[in-house]
């Protein structure tokens, strides 16, 4: 129930409710929290959980006898995610996080002097150290301020010039909320000839993309959020027709053609993102992604629709009326449905977010503080009963 007794409307009556409480069923984590933290590390699914339970019982029981299975296992995630965003699999390379990503471009794009990046005020700072970081080779970042929550795409582009190589943006703003419009985006930078990178963890687990539709160049994420893996393992997409532009970096036996033959020493490089994945990978965290992974496409997520999106949307809708019963502030963004997220930025009127957030976690409710304000991040799974927790939480005086 709201604040003022009327009910919660959480489900939508055209999706079944039988998935949420499967999808429920999978997270071990209810029976102890009302999870409202899916932007910063969440809990584990039961898939990934299960995976990461037969790696360690296989290693310590086994060894490396079970290594040819882990490595078929990987190749299992690296389809997996070739399909959760309309890829093909030799253009996903498997990596530790998001800022791996970024390097593999900022480090190995063909810059030149007086080239400019260009990227967003309020971006996590992963998303603008290795940009800015290119200053020594006479490269600019240009950083377009961001007031409010909405981002106008007229705004990035009016940053844009000759010399623009790469706009880099988030698809979701960890603090904000703002899910960009990618397709508008891609079409506007590629007509300005400029290539576009996307730092998807705040969106991919949730909200459909079809990288092969949209004409996204560059896309990274890390598994630890809303694909809800462990940390340590996520993905790199390169569109194939860019796969030499980048200089490959971190080069290592399992870059070449010739792979696991080590007595010949050949820099054949994989015709593959594979290229970029270097040297032996985080087994045991990419047999849990990959499970993960399957697990969130068995519940509805796809390239193009996505019943988890309506699903985390509808639970974030009930939580920002509740919230508001309560007299907070809504700071992000919630009028452009079309730019709505599962992540909601909001404060209390005279009240310590720090000590809310305390308040709550005392009370076994999970969300962040992040730019001075409290900030919620439920996924499908959350139901009403979450719901009305964090609001007595958060309402306790």
């Amino acid at each position: 129930m709201l604040p003022d007794g009327r009910k919660m409307n959480t489900v939508d009556p055209q999706l079944p409710v039988e998935t949420w409480q499967t999808f429920r069923a999978q997270m071990p984590v209810t029976k102890n929290w009302a999870y409202f933290d899916h932007a910063a590390v969440a809990p584990l699914s039961l898939p990934a959980a299960t995976a990461l339970e037969k790696w360690s019982h296989q290693a310590v029981h086994h060894g490396d006898t079970q290594w040819p299975d882990w490595y078929a296992g990987a190749e299992q995630t690296r389809q997996h995610a070739a399909t959760m965003i309309g890829a093909q699999a030799d253009e996903i390379a498997l990596v530790p996080n998001t800022t791996t990503g970024i390097h593999l471009v900022a480090e190995g794009f063909p810059w030149q002097a007086g080239d400019n990046l260009v990227t967003l005020s309020n971006e996590f700072p992963s998303n603008l150290y290795p940009w800015m970081n290119l200053q020594s080779r006479g490269v600019e970042t240009r950083r377009v301020v961001v007031e409010h929550a909405a981002i106008a795409i007229d705004q990035i582009l009016e940053a844009c010039d000759e010399r623009t190589r790469i706009v880099s943006v988030s698809w979701v703003g960890y603090a904000s909320g703002w899910r960009i419009d990618v397709n508008h985006l891609v079409e506007a930078v590629h007509h300005r000839g400029g290539l576009l990178f996307l730092d998807a963890i705040q969106g991919l687990g949730v909200f459909p993309l079809d990288v092969q539709q949209c004409g996204v160049d560059f896309l990274a994420a890390d598994g630890h959020k809303w694909m809800l893996g462990p940390e340590g393992a996520g993905l790199f997409y390169i569109r194939k027709e860019h796969l030499n532009r980048l200089r490959p970096l971190g080069v290592g036996w399992h870059s070449v053609v010739h792979a696991f033959d080590f007595s010949h020493v050949d820099l054949n490089l994989r015709p593959t993102a594979a290229r970029y994945e270097g040297g032996s990978q985080n087994m045991a965290g990419m047999l849990a992604l990959g499970a993960s992974l399957e697990f969130l496409t068995e519940m509805g997520l796809g390239t193009n629709v996505s019943s988890v999106a309506d699903r985390v949307l509808q639970v974030t809708n009930a939580s920002v009326d509740g919230l508001r019963q309560l007299g907070a502030v809504i700071h992000s963004d919630r009028k452009n449905i079309k730019h709505n997220s599962g992540i909601v930025s909001f404060s209390i009127p005279g009240k310590d977010p720090a000590e809310i957030r305390q308040r709550c976690l005392e009370q076994k409710v999970v969300l962040s503080c992040r730019d001075g304000r409290l900030r919620i991040s439920p996924h499908a799974y959350v139901n009403e009963e979450d719901v009305e927790r964090l609001c007595r939480a958060v309402s306790d005086d």
